[in-house]
């Protein structure tokens, strides 16, 4: 290459790399003649003479679920722009409450920096990471000394949950618990808390056969709903810890027979790419933007512009109101099981009971 540019092999070097001391007219003969010998530098030489891997490891809890997949896609755009490419790293266990820890043989000679998606690292992990002394971002949650871009948990359920209780709902339910064995995830529990922060606010609360513990997909929030829906006594209202909880929730009130939001309303948190063609309410986060944030923030470590404080990156939520969502429909005092002026879903899990039960035990009820 150098003999067809006519110039010496470390002016070669120099310009491909990008390197200041090479002037823009030889830099073009150059690549012309890299064009033209069909050159291409081999990656893995390139990393042992620089030490850089051009690579930022991405690590999720999950690749297949849309929140974190679309993260990745905001962080992929913006580091492609710069000739960086990610290393997907993910941790999904056998099971929903256990992961794959982080190890050095993930990162190692492989990553010039560390991109961790809604996993608060362990001790050890987080040691390790310190000790291989590459820059770290997080996404989803806050870690001392590392910056981060997430959305505030707590304050998008705040606005669920008031939602709910603004329209007047009393008898409200809740999906998205998970078994206190996971420690590998933030936002069940931050969202679960300012759950029950609001209600507890307003003198409302949730009854244990209301709240639903389930693994974080439609599927599992169906069936845990379903068994819900089945009860004498049902909520107006479910506010779900995301929207593919929600759509299961959704799912399960149609094949009980219920109408959304007629006999019981439900809201989710995401504004998942399909929570428009479900006409789901629910509190809006732009997952792609907290990617492509920190992808830049990870540009500006790695090329050395740093801020001198760490970052902590809150982007706004909004509630968009969609058709799942509306005020408890009231059903004349005299409707099959009701005792008084009541909602649609306590008239029809009033229903439901008077099917099953026997005539005495109705007439002693009422």
């Amino acid at each position: 290459m150098a003999k067809a540019a006519g110039v010496s092999v470390a002016t070669v070097s120099r310009a491909l790399r990008g390197v200041d001391r090479v002037s823009p007219r030889t830099r073009d003969r150059v690549l012309a003649a890299a064009t033209e010998l069909h050159y291409v530098a081999s990656p893995a030489a390139t990393s042992l003479v620089s030490g850089r891997t051009r690579g930022v490891g991405v690590i999720t809890p999950y690749f297949n679920r849309w929140f974190f997949a679309t993260v990745v896609t905001g962080i992929e755009k913006v580091l492609r722009e710069e000739g960086f490419h990610v290393l997907l790293c993910d941790l999904e266990g056998s099971t929903f409450d256990t992961r794959l820890p982080i190890t050095q043989t993930m990162l190692w000679k492989r990553a010039d920096g560390v991109i961790i998606l809604n996993v608060p690292p362990r001790p050890a992990e987080r040691s390790l990471l310190d000790r291989l002394g590459m820059p770290v971002v997080t996404v989803g949650n806050r870690q001392p000394g590392w910056p981060s871009v997430r959305i505030d948990d707590r304050a998008a359920m705040g606005v669920a949950t008031r939602h709910a209780i603004e329209l007047g709902h009393r008898d409200i339910g809740y999906a998205g618990t998970v078994p206190a064995s996971i420690t590998h995830l933030q936002t069940p529990f931050d969202r679960r808390a300012a759950f029950t922060t609001v209600m507890s606010e307003h003198g409302l609360v949730c009854p244990p056969e209301w709240t639903l513990e389930c693994d974080w997909t439609a599927a599992g929030a169906a069936e845990h709903a379903s068994r819900m829906f089945a009860l004498p006594r049902i909520p107006t209202c479910i506010v779900a810890a995301s929207d593919e909880i929600a759509f299961g929730v959704m799912s399960a009130a149609r094949r009980h027979g219920l109408r959304v939001p007629q006999d019981v309303s439900v809201i989710g948190i995401d504004d998942h790419v399909h929570a428009e063609i479900f006409d789901l309410t629910t509190v809006r986060q732009d997952v792609e933007a907290q990617g492509r944030r920190a992808g830049r923030i990870m540009l500006e470590a790695l090329h050395g512009r740093a801020a001198d404080t760490v970052v902590d990156d809150v982007l706004d939520v909004e509630l968009v109101v969609r058709g799942s969502t509306g005020p408890p429909r009231m059903v004349p005092a005299d409707a099959p099981g009701a005792t008084g002026a009541t909602s649609a879903a306590d008239a029809l899990g009033a229903t439901s009971a008077a099917r099953q039960a026997p005539k005495p035990a109705l007439q002693a009820t009422s």
